[in-house]
């Protein structure tokens, strides 16, 4: 598993592979480290092709070690003031919009992929950094 810095790019925005037609189970082939200081937004965009009878379960992961993980809190793209912490379950070819929230209390940020039956998955991270917005 590789860590990415998404801070490399040195724009306002950046956007981190996590996985690139992932199948199976397991944490996502990379993590994406945003630096210690961040204070912008970040927004998961998950993609998945599906199969016969498909189905994933999806756990969004934040850590400020890099060993350490735990469920990050997040709301849907259209209910942005709902948060949650819980798993989700993919059954359909879809795209789906996470918006990361806890802007100074993590780091690192992963998916764990579990229960997958026939889906494949692309996934980023993108994130906005304040400190650099003109």
């Amino acid at each position: 598993m590789a860590t990415l810095d998404a801070r490399a790019s040195g724009l306002c925005a950046s956007l981190v592979n996590l996985s690139n037609g992932q199948s199976g189970v397991g944490a996502s082939t990379n993590v994406a480290d945003r630096g210690v200081s961040h204070k912008g937004w970040e927004i998961c965009r998950i993609i998945s092709v599906v199969g016969t009878t498909p189905t994933i379960t999806v756990a969004l992961e934040v850590s400020t070690d890099n060993s350490v993980f735990t469920p990050a809190t997040y709301a849907d793209i259209g209910t942005p003031n709902t948060d949650t912490a819980t798993t989700f379950v993919l059954t359909t070819a879809t795209t789906t919009q996470k918006i990361i929230k806890g802007a100074n209390t993590w780091r690192f940020f992963r998916i764990t992929y579990s229960a997958n039956t026939n889906v494949t998955i692309t996934a980023d991270l993108l994130f906005s950094d304040a400190r650099r917005l003109p």
